[in-house]
């Protein structure tokens, strides 16, 4: 089987130049060519000798993502579907915001973690992705929106569950980072997580990414009945986990609570969550549930969003209403999975 260069780190393919008998400097005019001009074949690369060429063309490949659909819905957002090799779907997410663009990849093929509310765990872990099948969502997405400059935010909260697919989560991260790469700051990556603890505390060890914390609740019996996952790492340990979680000077982590009606939106449900969260540096995103068809389970009613929203300032946190974007393209936060 060939190796897929956008599969290796620059290290790697440092490792692999050198095996090829190339001098070192070749190694990052590599990853300049396949990265930053999207090579798509080895005759592409003219800055290196014919028989090395030949020599790289007999070991390995560039992959890549072709979008098979493009859906735009109408507040600018679009929703890209790629094919993998074996017939899956991954679906994509550029949302248009005021000042900049947020680019949302995934990391799996369904996910493991189940979430009552999310469409996309409805039918369990098909398979992780690879890491150049990560890298390369991104990849198709500047190439598709010519985007050559001032880079989009990128969130890790598309299908899966990223921290369950760590290896290659990581991976993929620091091949985005890479100066010779893609050349994404740690300051515009983001990696969501329901709260798998052991790899939260590994993330934040290995790698300076921003944190944020699918919550969701502010006790046990509510997030048990909302995310499994929480049977396993319960509220307590998880909130400990994020105060120990190694944050640079001004950084904070950010905690996703998707309010639904009559399950987590009330009053008491804030103050609780308030009382929780205390003394964590921090942002609480507050997102009114995307509906679908897959759950019973309804958007709150607005003043119910404000008065949630109310106590918690009242308590001195940041905690923005952040509307959904894709909605009447699935593509909103819990939506995705329908091409899966």
């Amino acid at each position: 089987m060939q190796i897929d260069l956008k599969n290796l780190t620059f290290e790697e393919i440092t490792a692999l130049a050198k095996q090829l008998g190339l001098e070192p400097f070749r190694a990052r005019q590599i990853y300049q060519w396949i990265f930053q001009k999207h090579v798509r074949e080895m005759d592409q690369l003219t800055n290196i000798s014919k028989g090395a060429r030949q020599r790289l063309k007999s070991i390995a490949c560039i992959s890549r993502l072709l979008p098979q659909r493009i859906d735009i819905s109408g507040d600018g957002s679009k929703k890209f579907l790629f094919m993998t090799k074996d017939g899956y779907g991954i679906e994509t997410v550029l949302m248009q915001e005021q000042n900049h663009q947020t680019l949302c990849i995934s990391t799996q093929i369904g996910c493991p973690v189940r979430c009552r509310f999310c469409f996309t765990g409805r039918r369990g872990l098909i398979r992780n992705l690879s890491t150049s099948e990560i890298v390369n969502q991104v990849s198709a997405v500047l190439q598709e929106e010519n985007i050559t400059s001032k880079l989009p935010n990128l969130v890790f909260m598309g299908m899966g569950e990223p921290l369950a697919n760590y290896t290659n989560t990581v991976k993929s991260i620091r091949i985005l980072q890479c100066p010779w790469g893609l050349d994404f700051s740690h300051r515009k990556i983001t990696v969501s997580t329901a709260g798998l603890i052991p790899q939260m505390k590994r993330l934040g060890q290995e790698l300076p990414v921003n944190l944020a914390i699918s919550l969701n609740a502010p006790n046990d019996r509510i997030r048990n009945y909302l995310m499994p996952i929480n049977k396993k790492f319960p509220v307590r340990e998880l909130i400990k986990a994020a105060r120990q979680f190694p944050l640079p000077s001004r950084k904070r982590i950010t905690f996703e609570y998707i309010l639904i009606k009559n399950v987590n939106d009330a009053p008491e449900h804030a103050r609780a969550l308030g009382k929780l969260l205390s003394n964590i540096p921090c942002k609480i995103n507050l997102i009114p549930f995307n509906e679908h068809a897959a759950t019973a389970m309804q958007k709150p009613d607005e003043k119910a969003v404000l008065e949630f929203q109310a106590v918690l300032h009242s308590r001195h946190f940041t905690a923005p209403i952040r509307r959904s974007k894709g909605s009447d393209i699935a593509a909103a936060c819990g939506q995705l999975g329908k091409n899966i």
